[in-house]
């Protein structure tokens, strides 16, 4: 049986990499927008030139130069990609540059960063936001976004990395649940349902912090979002170690309470980190975000600085949560 031939096709990658270098006139440059090393972008190249099997750029000096052939090329290479953007417009419009894409842990996204994206789209009418949700560090190299907000520090292979945020975890539970087992002190939790989520800081850690690291809880309970662990302790099943950050509505709702005030038995650790990608082009809106981002959580860090005299807890490892 008979059918349409394969269509042999040369490398991606290379053809990527070949596009850059031409539209740039650089390797160096071209290697920058993809977030590779010039000698990365240069193996691609020649990969391209030995399927094609003609030169695509003339090599001296420390310069490349395309050659007549890299020219006829690269300008149908470039017509090439323009209708596979067109057809991927068609379908999936949000997907097209001009859309700054950022990406966060899940629980982060919809507990903070959406309730307020709206101011920073009132200041910057003009910029498309495209939020995506990070499972792991993992997501990192294998998500396309702009700026993104890890949760735990990513590994220190990865570049372009600074802390964005302390956040202080401590006790919360319900109203209810706090009054009728007497929750006052770390002690009392061996009468409690403790709810374990995808936390920089586990119960265990934290037990161990406030030297009660002898506690057996009466039952547990596990959820891999913070805020499924939230609605479950707003429900009065047990008592979630969490963020204020995250909790912040809950808590001024009156849904969530701190049974324990005493700053003792809270730990304060540096949970959050920015990741710029070295890839991106849309340096202007990306330095537009950080800076919006940044002024909107100052408050936040301020008052863990201000507020407790204990030194953050070391939150560089890598949590690999998804928070």
């Amino acid at each position: 049986m008979s059918g349409t031939p394969k269509i042999r096709l040369p490398p991606l990658k290379a053809l990527l990499a070949f596009e850059a270098a031409s539209r740039h006139g650089s390797f160096s440059q071209g290697a920058e927008e993809l977030g590779v090393t010039p000698s990365a972008v240069s193996h691609h190249i020649q990969q391209l030139e030995d399927f094609l099997g003609v030169p695509l750029f003339q090599r001296h000096a420390g310069r490349a130069v395309l050659t007549s052939a890299g020219r006829t090329y690269a300008a149908e290479i470039e017509r090439a990609f323009g209708l596979i953007s067109d057809a991927t417009h068609l379908v999936a419009p949000q997907s097209q540059s001009g859309h700054l894409v950022i990406a966060s842990g899940p629980s982060f996204a919809a507990k903070w960063l959406q309730p307020r994206i709206s101011d920073f789209l009132a200041a910057n009418p003009d910029v498309k936001i495209r939020l995506s949700t990070l499972t792991g560090h993992d997501d990192l190299d294998t998500t396309r976004f702009d700026i993104a907000i890890a949760y735990g520090c990513p590994p220190a292979t990865r570049g372009h990395v600074e802390p964005l945020l302390i956040e202080r975890m401590r006790p919360l539970c319900s109203p209810g649940l706090a009054a009728s087992i007497g929750l006052r002190m770390p002690k009392d939790l061996a009468r409690a349902t403790l709810i374990h989520s995808a936390n920089a800081l586990t119960w265990v850690e934290y037990l161990r912090r406030v030297d009660s690291n002898d506690i057996r809880p009466h039952h547990e309970l596990w959820f891999d979002r913070s805020t499924m662990a939230i609605e479950a302790a707003i429900s009065g099943l047990g008592v979630i170690l969490e963020s204020e950050i995250l909790a912040a509505q809950e808590l001024s709702d009156g849904k969530l309470v701190a049974p324990f005030t005493d700053p003792r038995f809270e730990v304060e650790t540096t949970s959050y980190f920015l990741v710029r990608s070295a890839g991106s082009r849309n340096r202007g809106q990306i330095a537009a975000f950080e800076n919006w981002l940044r002024a909107a959580i100052a408050p936040a860090n301020l008052a863990m600085k201000t507020r407790s005299p204990h030194a953050p807890a070391d939150g560089t490892g890598d949590a690999g949560p998804s928070v």
